[in-house]
């Protein structure tokens, strides 16, 4: 098989259907049913007069039983939304693409990796890339040195000695802070149009950058997206409680978004981007947190495809302290709100999105304000409660949506860890279930307060401040 030659893309004819992947139109046929049926519900003239009275007569109890219906009526939105890809993954048919490819001339790849201090970690890594079995004269490795204050870079500089010809350093000692910021320099030195990214601490397989490069072979996809699982399980109940959560974020719903056709996402390391399909996009960005989600959604606005490969697996450190922990889940929640309010637009206007992208694209872009908005439910509940309003919730929204938000609404997400561990073969960490409610009470505050430095920093203009993970491995040395 000829190499694909970058910067190549077949241009779409706007009138062309390309079988399930566009239209020019989303299809509204779904909106248009469900606002037909709400007008409908809510032009009875029971409903109606009921309204009409309760707003003479309490009109702030009626505002605030309206917000809690519109909230119940999001959440349920979410869990069903959960369930249909907790049942896909195990009853579905499943989509591995690409998954045979063996063509007979890889492409170009550079492979970064990003290191900010990571003494403990950088030297495996880097040992690791020397097994990989894709082809050394189309491979090209990079370690990004961002402002490292420890070993890191000596730790390098030691390891490309030894193998000068198939290792390469790019020490970055100013510019701004982030992951993203230093991509955006380091990219620059990719040879090829593949760019494959790990973070530090990861350790991939000899066979992992193949399944991750022949994707790419298909000239409309614009990034690859591997499972990452946790390599310190047992270190503590944390840990496990992670290993759960990660195992149902990439084995159930990544991999139901992929069957489903929607929006698998670009997690930003164990994965990669077609370099040309950025810079369509309009390149690397350093003033966001979360630049796999901001690549993510500014690929899909532009027509390129995210494919996740479920058996692409590499494995990574988990925060073992709950304060390691919280601080990063609140860096995901700030940097996706702030992908979320530049591409929510976008993704609404791009005339290249089916429906169903256009859909689970923009529930995928409002995942972390759930949080905010249950504990916003609960606080309009315990008020309503103490001035006798509860009863006004039941005037606009049905008694078994509400008995559905009750049973399915609160647990879906649980229910996709049941099944990522039984589809893993792991029945035992079912036990760990309840504890994971402490895990998820936990994060509600935290990414609650996301929101709202995210808001405060947009309105102040505050440069973004990156919080680095802490590592637990012991350092290896060169």
């Amino acid at each position: 098989m000829p190499e694909i030659t970058p910067h190549l893309r077949r241009q779409k004819d706007p009138l062309e259907s390309t079988g399930s992947r566009r239209r020019l139109r989303p299809d509204n046929s779904l909106r248009v049913a469900i606002t037909g049926l709400m007008s409908l519900w809510l032009s009875t003239p029971a409903v109606s007069q009921e309204l009409v009275s309760t707003w003479q007569q309490r009109p702030t109890s009626l505002a605030l039983a309206l917000l809690l219906g519109a909230i119940v009526l999001i959440m349920l939105g979410y869990g069903l939304r959960q369930i249909l890809f907790s049942l896909n993954r195990v009853f579905g048919v499943q989509r591995y693409p690409y998954a045979d490819v063996s063509p007979a001339q890889w492409p170009k790849v550079t492979v970064f990796i990003a290191a900010h201090n990571e003494e403990k970690v950088i030297a495996d890594s880097m040992h690791a890339m020397l097994q990989s079995d894709y082809p050394s004269d189309r491979l090209t490795v990079v370690v990004v040195n961002d402002r490292s204050s420890d070993r890191t870079a000596a730790i390098v500089d030691t390891t490309i000695a030894q193998y000068p010809d198939r290792l390469h350093a790019f020490h970055r000692t100013a510019g701004k802070p982030g992951k993203a910021a230093a991509l955006k320099d380091a990219v620059r030195h990719a040879q090829g149009d593949i760019a494959i990214i790990f973070d530090a601490d990861y350790t991939p397989s000899p066979g992992l950058l193949r399944q991750l490069v022949a994707p790419f072979l298909d000239p409309e996809v614009g990034a690859v997206m591997g499972r990452v699982v946790p390599r310190n399980v047992d270190s503590n109940v944390l840990t496990r409680m992670l290993d759960m959560e990660r195992s149902a974020g990439y084995q159930v719903d990544q991999q139901a978004r992929m069957n489903l056709r929607g929006v698998p996402q670009f997690g930003g390391t164990v994965g990669g981007v077609r370099l040309s399909a950025v810079q369509a996009v309009g390149g690397w960005r350093d003033d966001v947190l979360a630049e796999d989600t901001d690549i993510t959604f500014r690929l899909l606005a532009g027509g390129w495809k995210t494919i996740y490969n479920n058996q692409a697996t590499c494995y990574e450190e988990v925060p073992e302290e709950w304060s390691v922990r919280l601080r990063q889940i609140h860096r995901w929640a700030k940097g996706h709100n702030q992908v979320l309010w530049r591409q929510t637009a976008k993704i609404l206007q791009s005339p290249l999105l089916h429906w169903r992208e256009r859909l689970d694209g923009l529930m995928l872009l409002n995942i972390f304000l759930l949080q905010p908005l249950l504990l916003l439910g609960w606080a309009i509940a315990l008020v309503l409660y103490f001035f006798n309003g509860a009863e006004l919730l039941t005037v606009f929204v049905p008694g078994g949506l509400l008995m559905a938000h009750a049973a399915i609404g609160g647990f879906s997400a649980f229910l996709q860890m049941v099944f990522a561990v039984l589809v893993d073969g792991h029945r035992r960490r079912i036990r760990l279930l309840p504890i994971q409610m402490f895990n998820f009470v936990a994060s509600l505050p935290t990414i609650t307060a996301a929101l709202g430095d995210g808001v405060m920093d947009r309105i102040l203009g505050k440069d973004l401040i990156w919080h680095k993970t802490v590592r637990y491995r012991q350092e290896t040395g060169a």
